[in-house]
């Protein structure tokens, strides 16, 4: 069993920028994709961005195309959430998971990292 732990989250004014990362133990880490979602209070829980593990291909939700960038260290069995021009709309307890094989969906949810935007 995977388990994620997600960091970096923390209180930042609008425009700034934050760094997320999450971390997957286990010895051989090979999944399809991992994904970062968000959950705003109130609302449900929603797609930010995603990467494949081999490729290196990634993919965004509209909201943040264009100010966030994922990546991921495979050495280190680590993604990171690159988020620049933050907005206060973007306050949100943000959670990494694992996508196991293409036609798996995600699991392995992390505890979430709580990012704050002020305005």
């Amino acid at each position: 069993q995977v388990q994620l732990v997600e960091s970096g989250g923390g209180l930042v004014q609008a425009g700034g920028s934050l760094r997320l990362s999450c971390a997957a133990s286990g010895r051989t880490f090979s999944p399809h994709r991992m994904g970062w979602f968000r959950q705003a209070p109130g609302k449900e829980r929603e797609f930010a961005a995603d990467i494949v593990w081999c490729a290196g291909s990634t993919s965004y939700a509209d909201s943040v195309k264009g100010r966030f960038t994922i990546s991921r260290d495979n050495a280190k069995n680590t993604v990171y959430l690159e988020m620049n021009s933050l907005k206060p709309e973007d306050t949100a307890v943000y959670y990494c998971a694992v996508k196991r094989t293409l036609f798996s969906q995600y699991d392995g949810w992390g505890q979430g990292t709580q990012v704050t935007v002020s305005s």
